[in-house]
């Protein structure tokens, strides 16, 4: 017999990170008087993947990320994604200019910074893959400033750190977007949920850990748990339901027991930065500086020495460096990927783990490393790096998604993925990066989806206009348009081209 009584609400968002505050900030702006429940089992908001340390940070543009751009052929590079990714970063820029023009949040060099994003390699091979991959991207609008250098000392002007040490005769390369963003999305949920709190219309609730999704009479969703505070249990109904808890939006999607989520299973992947503690070495480098992933390596693993800023601080990282754990969150429980077993999705599971050879090796060889391979690796991106400048911290826990096919059995997928009820009523976020990067896109995906009778009302698309001015309309092959809306948003937001 349960003790308490039902609240009632129109949303429940599960999980205090970037993704609820995105989808509630969202529909807070679009449709004005709603009604929401945030529900987050630890006792701040933002404390799991959205937590600093705890992702790259990276503003994903498809500017510097090699792994966007993949060699199809001889000669010839798959510029698809990257135009996808940017043009989906676009849609988060103008979501957070308006939210600073509008006053919802104060100051954006609170959460955001004008970080270059450079793409760097070495070897003839990787060079004139990088050569073809700037001829693709620098003749698309979204990608025109594109700068590409062989030269050593504009290479040393971009990244210092990077190419000092390096020999003479060293076959290099980069390129550098000077419009790149290091983003605090730590921060920048806290900023969400602030602003939300004060229109009085949200409450959000921690150390609410949820323990039952399931349909309510009236085609809602009834979502119960505990409140780890009290100790009492608590019952929360709405017409409509956001699983967004990052590797614990798996478990929690099948207990909804929705029809859409078979099929569906988690491959955890962990991951640590080596932190520079020398204050001196941080301020000499302002960039993030990506490289090519090893084989077998998952795109979360590219590897990247990284300006980021933490409550205001430049920092520098290196990494990441992956690791195996059964848990599906950093704080979880180790067996989480145990529990999210069904029949329905072992033989997904079972493929995965046969067509996956390499990425298991690859797994396997970083969790084996010693601190000693870790620094030469990072010396490999700047060769005079000093031991004793870096220690080594944990970084955040992401579950890739495992799905059926229908000719394999199951694939792995990198990325993100929605899985929506049929009637709209539930929808659930797997997987990983670069989903906080693109989230405001995706979460309009999901209102358009999910509340298509709000959506198609004249108020709702005179409030979108104001909150993400291009929607409906495609920047990239729009010149002018693109033009107009980055105008608006480095002005607000203080970047530079």
């Amino acid at each position: 017999m349960r003790g308490s009584s039902v609240e009632r609400s129109d949303v429940i968002l599960v999980g205090g990170g970037i993704m609820s505050a995105t989808l509630g900030a969202m529909l807070s702006e679009l449709i004005p008087g709603i009604r929401i429940v945030v529900l987050e089992r630890l006792p701040e908001i933002a404390w799991e993947s959205s937590q600093s340390m705890n992702n790259a940070g990276t503003g994903h543009a498809g500017n510097c990320e090699l792994n966007y751009t993949p060699e199809v052929t001889a000669g010839r590079v798959d510029i698809s994604k990257a135009l996808k990714v940017n043009s989906s970063f676009e849609v988060s820029l103008q979501f957070w200019a308006h939210l600073v023009e509008s006053g919802r949040i104060p100051n954006p060099r609170a959460f955001l910074n004008n970080v270059p994003h450079v793409a760097f390699v070495w070897g003839r091979n990787n060079i004139d893959y990088l050569h073809l991959r700037h001829e693709a991207l620098s003749k698309h609008p979204m990608f025109q400033a594109m700068e590409y250098s062989t030269e050593r000392a504009e290479l040393l002007e971009w990244a210092p750190l990077v190419i000092e040490g390096r020999g003479p005769d060293d076959l290099i390369a980069g390129t550098r977007v000077k419009r790149g963003t290091d983003v605090d999305f730590g921060m920048l949920t806290r900023e969400l949920f602030a602003a939300m709190r004060r229109s009085g219309r949200v409450a959000v609730k921690v150390k609410h850990d949820v323990t039952s999704v399931r349909r309510s009479g009236d085609g809602g969703w009834l979502v119960q748990g505990t409140d780890l505070g009290t100790g009492e249990p608590f019952d929360v109904q709405a017409g409509f339901a956001f699983l967004g808890a990052g590797g614990g939006a798996l478990p929690l999607l099948q207990k909804a027991g929705i029809p859409e989520a078979r099929g569906y299973a988690g491959f955890p992947v962990s991951g640590q930065w080596l932190v520079c503690k020398n204050s001196k070495v941080v301020e000499r480098h302002g960039a993030k500086v990506y490289g090519k992933a090893s084989i077998g390596a998952p795109p979360m693993s590219v590897p990247h020495l990284d300006t980021r800023y933490w409550n205001g601080k430049p920092a520098l990282l290196f990494g990441p460096f992956a690791g195996f754990t059964t848990k599906y969150l950093k704080q979880g429980s180790y067996l989480d990927m145990f529990m999210s077993l069904r029949h329905h999705n072992i033989l997904p599971m079972l493929a995965v783990a046969r067509d996956n050879m390499d990425l298991t090796r690859y797994l396997i060889g970083q969790v084996m490393q010693s601190q000693n391979q870790r620094l030469a690796a990072l010396r490999e991106y700047y060769p005079l790096a000093v031991g004793d400048d870096w220690e080594l911290a944990q970084a955040g826990q992401r579950v890739q998604i495992i799905k059926g096919d229908a000719r394999r059995g199951g694939r792995l997928e990198f990325g993100t993925e929605v899985v929506v009820a049929a009637d709209g009523s539930l929808a659930a976020l797997l997987g990983a990066s670069p989903g906080a990067s693109t989230a405001a896109e995706t979460m309009l995906e999901i209102i358009h989806r999910c509340f298509p009778g709000d959506a198609a009302t004249k108020g709702f698309r005179a409030n979108l206009s104001k909150v993400v001015p291009s929607w409906g309309k495609d920047v990239g092959t729009t010149p002018e348009l693109l033009k107009s809306v980055r105008d608006r948003v480095d002005s607000v937001l203080g970047l530079r081209s």
